[in-house]
């Protein structure tokens, strides 16, 4: 009886901790690769760790904290991210929408329009970059149309403090816009017809029954890309560095181009980890934002 019920309490307990060992490999390459250096990250923004990377670290307390508060360049930079939020997001979160609406009817060569609104989601945002700094050029694309246009010098898309930052943005929205399509298309394709049919009864017809039925029925999409869009804008790099470098001066420089810029360039090791810390608050707080949203 013992030996019956000690078998069936070994069985438990294997039954247990069989999907725990299953995660055991990927929580392994976590700890080593993200929590072991997050918080090797958030020690080192108390310490003074620069120039010289073979000194140990030395305790210093708040002063990193002290200096980014006084230091007006992060603000600045912080100030320009939350532009780059807000300009972007609102777009990224309705204009696919719309894409999304306008391909999934059943027309002829419609995959052929959902790969042209696909494509530049495959792009290296590298080559994105290069490619539309090029066109934004003081003889590129855009500048002969507007010369053709009548506007005789064009416009200076990378080269103005006033420009820079949205020429970017477009960048960012231009390569974004098929990524959320099909996020949005796979939730309109669960979307039963009847609804439409009955909405079309009750004079709801057109554009009108996107909003009445839609819209209100696609939400958990709409949080969902809302917050991927605003996670990306958030850490946006890529863009900045191939096409402006931050500049001109600085108008185009966000947290994330600012804390390797002040970690790679001037090697401030603790200094960027304090940048940072300050990101990962400013994620997490538009992480619990959507929670929040999510649940009503």
């Amino acid at each position: 009886m013992r030996q019956s019920y000690s078998s069936q309490s070994h069985s438990s307990l294997l039954q247990t901790l069989t999907p725990y060992l299953f995660l055991l490999p990927a929580g392994l390459v976590l700890l080593v690769t993200v929590f072991f250096p997050t918080a090797q990250a958030f020690l080192l923004s108390f310490t003074r760790y620069e120039y010289d990377l073979t000194q140990v670290p030395q305790w210093i307390g708040w002063a990193n904290f002290q200096r980014l508060w006084r230091d007006p360049l992060f603000w600045q930079t912080l100030r320009q991210t939350l532009l780059y939020l807000v300009g972007v997001v609102p777009v990224l979160v309705t204009v696919p929408l719309g894409l999304a609406i306008l391909v999934n009817r059943p027309l002829k060569a419609i995959s052929w329009f959902r790969a042209a609104y696909y494509t530049p989601v495959i792009l290296s945002m590298v080559v994105a970059g290069l490619a539309w700094k090029y066109l934004y050029a003081e003889n590129g694309l855009f500048n002969q149309i507007l010369q053709q246009l009548g506007l005789e010098n064009g416009l200076p898309w990378l080269t103005s403090p006033k420009f820079a930052l949205f020429s970017v943005m477009a960048v960012t929205v231009w390569k974004g816009l098929g990524y959320y399509m099909v996020a949005y298309l796979a939730g309109l394709q669960s979307i039963p017809e009847e609804l439409y049919e009955a909405a079309s009864l009750d004079g709801s017809d057109g554009w009108r029954k996107h909003w009445d039925i839609t819209v209100p029925l696609m939400r958990p999409y709409l949080l969902l890309v809302g917050t991927i869009s605003a996670l990306s804008a958030t850490k946006v790099f890529e863009e900045v560095y191939v096409m402006t470098q931050g500049g001109p001066r600085n108008s185009s420089k966000t947290v994330v181009y600012y804390l390797y810029e002040q970690a790679f360039d001037r090697l401030e090791i603790s200094y960027a980890c304090t940048i940072g810390l300050v990101l990962f608050l400013l994620i997490l707080g538009l992480s619990f934002a959507n929670l929040k949203l999510t649940q009503r």
